[in-house]
Formats: structure tokens, sequence, C-alpha cells
């Protein structure tokens, strides 16, 4: 009867405030300004030809070079040399090698190492070998080498028509933003062999056996076929976001944002239109380019145009945050980490902006990694990642209706060692303080959507303010943490913090069980 019974009521997915309510782009936005270069803003198009449905045109119309510390060292500069028995340009060398016709994986790999030479006894082909020879049927491996790379080698020569502006980096304790075509990006990524930028490098992907690898290059293959077959016509923006100023957490007078929790869904697919948090690494990206296959590399493989990040991000320091603007999802998948499977191709029918940019804001916020367990609860650490977080969250200037929910989930947990509990909290914290809404996804655990979500409900009905529960935390941290002779402490989190609140809340009893106010 109990099964029965289990069968016949409804599973709740979710929590809190229906995700309809929630704020999302375009609707709750500002009109955004005319989009023009500025001293924290370059911009790499010709914004007064800007068309929707339009190429954008790159701007200035012939290739400009910057070969310094402040810039991109592009492969086509002329100042791009290569020595083999005398100095040649290497990019000469990388048209004459990728010219060549390709019929099989040595043939790429033959072509890859004629401007690689000092790299021909460190880099491994094994993946991308077994890929073209046991993991394709014959007909998508003739496909693959007969018209998806002759595409992309016509996309990678085209840099210097496509990228004539020198790209400005994105150094540290510096805000800037950079705006480039989506075919620009394009372009950029199909050079990622280029030895010079091994941020972007792709050759890690072709190495070694893990069962990983198929399913990433499938991925990417997938978005490279897109873009040659039909070029992209929107913009994608690049942000570091670097706070000098964070609030005074002990003394915030903030109550709890509206909460949507759910084990259901995901950001991607479940928080369109709303600020989408990446769980990076403070080198974005992660290990997109290697084996890594988590939250951020799964991001960044069907929205391959973040990979560009990583070719023009410096890592990112505790005060900072990457937001990324316009990237187009083109794959769905299924599983994760070693169960990940490329699914489909994807069509994103995002709305755009005025920019031509899809509706799609992500923040690349990465948390603290935790070896021990209780670190994470020192006062010092609480105040990092509520800092990493607020980064992400804020938007100097914008009032809190133009602002989006964020939706986010289990950040910084696995294998940085967070507790999904503490860090639920603790962005809840921060998007309050930032004037946001949460709607969270715990990923299939429905015991965690309960627990954040009563939580959520207790502090808000008995009025605690964003201020009162970070003070709650240091007093969890010195009364259960940091005299703990165990790996844990014996008082959970959440039971702490129900029992101190009911504590100072509630009135004293008398002797016969009645409050002193009765």
């Amino acid at each position: 009867f109990k099964a029965l019974a289990l069968w016949l009521t409804p599973l709740t997915i979710w929590l809190g405030t229906p995700v309809e309510e929630m704020r999302r782009m375009p609707a709750c936005g500002l009109r955004l300004p005319p989009l023009r270069t500025s001293a924290n803003h370059t911009v790499t198009i010709e914004v007064g030809l800007l068309k929707e449905g339009e190429v954008p045109k790159p701007f200035p119309t012939h290739y400009k070079d910057s070969w310094d510390n402040k810039h991109v060292k592009m492969p086509c500069s002329e100042q791009n040399l290569y020595l083999i028995e005398d100095e040649v340009s290497r990019w000469e060398l990388i048209q004459t090698s990728l010219l060549k016709k390709f019929t099989c994986s040595r043939d790429l790999k033959e072509g890859i190492l004629r401007y690689n030479v000092s790299y021909a006894k460190k880099w491994d082909f094994t993946a991308l070998d077994e890929f073209c020879n046991k993991v394709l049927e014959d007909a998508e491996a003739q496909h693959l080498f007969q018209s998806i790379l002759p595409d992309m080698v016509k996309l990678a020569l085209s840099l210097p028509t496509l990228c004539t502006k020198p790209l400005l980096l994105l150094k540290q304790k510096v805000n800037h933003s950079v705006t480039l075509s989506q075919e620009q990006a394009a372009s950029l990524l199909a050079n990622s062999e280029y030895s010079s930028y091994p941020d972007i490098n792709f050759n890690r992907l072709f190495e070694g056996r893990s069962p990983r690898k198929p399913e990433k290059l499938k991925t990417l293959f997938c978005y490279f076929r897109r873009v040659t077959e039909k070029k992209p016509t929107g913009l994608v923006t690049f942000t570091r976001q670097c706070l000098q100023e964070f609030p005074e957490w002990e003394r915030s007078p903030k109550k709890m944002p509206r909460l949507h929790v759910t084990y259901e869904g995901t950001i991607e697919s479940n928080g369109q239109g709303m600020l989408q948090v990446d769980f990076a690494n403070r080198f974005v990206g992660g290990g997109v380019t290697g084996a890594g296959l988590v939250q951020e590399e799964i991001r960044f493989l069907i929205n391959p145009e973040l990979i560009v990040s990583r070719l023009i991000t410096e890592v990112l320091d505790h005060n900072e945050c990457l937001i990324i603007t316009g990237t187009e999802q083109y794959s769905e998948y299924t599983g994760y980490a070693e169960t990940y499977q490329w699914a489909r191709s994807h069509e994103d029918d995002r709305p755009r902006d005025e920019w031509q940019r899809r509706c799609t804001e992500i923040v690349a916020i990465d948390a603290f990694h935790f070896r021990r367990f209780l670190d994470q609860f020192a006062p010092e650490k609480i105040r990092r990642e509520l800092n990493k977080a607020f980064c992400g969250f804020f938007r100097p200037g914008l009032p809190p209706h133009h602002l989006p929910a964020v939706a986010t989930g289990n950040w910084g947990c696995g294998a940085f060692g967070g507790d999904s509990r503490l860090k639920a909290l603790i962005q809840i914290l921060a998007a309050a303080e930032a004037g946001r809404d949460v709607v969270y996804f715990t990923f299939g655990d429905a015991e965690l959507m309960r627990d954040i979500y009563s939580m959520h409900t207790f502090l808000s009905e008995r009025g605690q303010a964003v201020g009162d529960v970070y003070k709650l935390l240091l007093r969890y941290y010195n009364e259960e943490c940091r005299c703990c002779s165990t790996s844990r402490p014996e008082v959970k989190l959440y039971p702490f913090l129900y029992s101190a609140v009911e504590s100072y809340i509630s009135p004293p009893e008398d002797e016969e069980g009645r409050g002193l106010d009765d």
C-alpha cells in the first residue's frame, strides 16, 4: 500500500516562487545605448552597418597588427616568424600546410605538425585517430574529410580578413569589454591549433584513449559544421568586471530574495533569459580543451564561442568575474562527466538584443578549492565566496527591477570540496545584496531541494537580513568548527541555524513551560 500511495502521489519537483514569475531578459532589461568603441570597450565590427540577420562587417577594413603584451598575438602577423633552418613566415607555413588535401587522420596530423615541428615528439594524436577510424562510420568520416575540414581550413585562413582589429587582452585589475562577431569567434577557434596559444589549443583533445574525447570531438565538429554551412550573424561580448569595494556583510539590512528551487532541469535549458552561472575555474573554461567534462566544460562545449574567452582572459583574481553575453548553443547532450554524450545539433531560438547578441548572459565565477571540509567555514573564506558571488551578480547602476534572476546550482561543490548547503546560502545572500532573485537547480537531489527551500522559508518568515545570517555563519564557525577535532563538525550547518535563530527570537520559558511574555 505504501508503494501504491507513493506511485499515486505526484512528486514535488520544485518549491518556492513559480519560475514563471522570475524576471528574465529581454523583458526586464533596459534598452541598450548605441554600440561603439570606447576607452573600456573594444568593438571589432563596423557598427554603422550592423543589421539584423546580416553577417557583421569587420572593422577596420584592412588588417591592423599589434604584436605586444597588451593584445592577442595573431598567427597571421608579419612578426610571427618560425625558425626551421632560417626564419620564415609562420602564417605562410600554416597556409601551405593546411591547404593540402586531407583524406585521413594521418594527413591531418602531418599537416598540423608541419608548422609545429618542435612538438612532433610531444603531441599524441591517438584520440583523433580512434575517432576517425573507429568511432565514425565510413560515411561520417568521408564527410569530415571532404566537407567539414576543408571548410574549417577556409575559415581559419580567413583570419586576416575577418579579425582585422587587434584584440585587447582582458587583464587583471582592468574593467574592459571586447565585442566581436560570431564569425570572428569561429575563425579564432578554427586557428586553435596554433601552438603559441596553449589556452585554446585543441591538441590535448587529440591525445590518449579517454572515452570522453570522442564525445567532445563530436560536439565541436557539430559546431564547425554549422558555422561553415551557414555564417552566424550575431555578436558576442566578453566583459571582465573587477570590483574594488564590497558590502559590509555583517551590517547588510537586505532581506531574502525570492527563490525557486528544483531538482529537475538545467541552468542552460530552464534558466533562459536569466543570469546563468558558470561554475568556473580561475582559468576560465577549465579542462574544456583537455579531459575535463563537468559543468563548466560542458557549457563551453555546447556554446563553443565561450572558448574564445580562454584566448583573451587572464586568470581571475578574487575580486573579478567574466561576463559573456550573446553566445549561441549549437549542441544538446545527455549525461555528465564520464556519462556525457553528444546527442544532437541544437537550434538556438533565443531572441537577440539591440546589439544582435543572443539574450544569453553567462557569468564565470570561480569558487575556492577546499582541501579540508572545515576550511570553508572560516570567516575569511566565507567573505571570499560571498564577494566572488556578489561580483558576478552585481551590475553597477542597474536597479533590481531591471536585473534578471540568477540561475545557479551547486557552485564549487564536487571536486572543489564545497558544502552544497553552505554554497546555496552564500549565493542566496549575494543575490539578495545584488538585488536579484534566485532559481536554484539541485541536479537530481530532491533532499537538497527541500533543505534549501525550508531554510530560505525559515529565514524569510523570521525576518532575517543578510547581515543576520552572515553573523550566524561566523557563530557556526566559532562554536562548531574552529575547535573541531574531526573532519566534520558534530552539528551540521542548517540544524545549527534553525536552533540559533529560534533561541533569540522565541521568548524564554518559565518553569511551567509558558513564555514569559504570556
